[in-house]
């Protein structure tokens, strides 16, 4: 018998395996941008699926329950295994709505300085 023969089940690699050896910035890379896709996505397809459902003053009334979904980035950031990553997320989020927001307040007082 050789030694491929008597290969330990447990030991044996599959190809998903490939990120928990990867790069260290992984968790960081797709942490980032998990909580830029977050902070734009959810709130907009919730938007959308709640105007798809219900009428638009009923859906305006129960898109306030869009902050329910930032409670999956809130509870990653206290088990151990999964704080790199929610912080992370976290950083993705913060960094997109200053930047949405500083943007859109300097398109707005350009309108409106120049407005004319």
């Amino acid at each position: 018998m050789t030694e491929a023969d008597v290969r330990d089940p447990a030991q044996e690699r599959h190809w998903w395996d490939w990120w928990h050896d990867s790069h260290p910035t992984f968790a960081a890379l797709t942490g980032f941008f998990a909580g830029m896709v977050f902070v734009t996505a959810v709130p907009g397809a919730f938007a959308a699926l709640l105007r798809l459902l219900f009428t638009y003053d009923r859906a305006t009334e129960l898109f306030p329950w869009v902050l329910a979904f930032f409670v999956v980035p809130l509870a990653m950031l206290f088990p151990r295994r999964t704080r790199r990553f929610a912080q992370f997320v976290w950083l993705g989020m913060v960094v997109t709505a200053v930047v949405v927001l500083g943007v859109a307040s300097l398109v707005l007082y350009f309108m409106v300085r120049y407005d004319g």
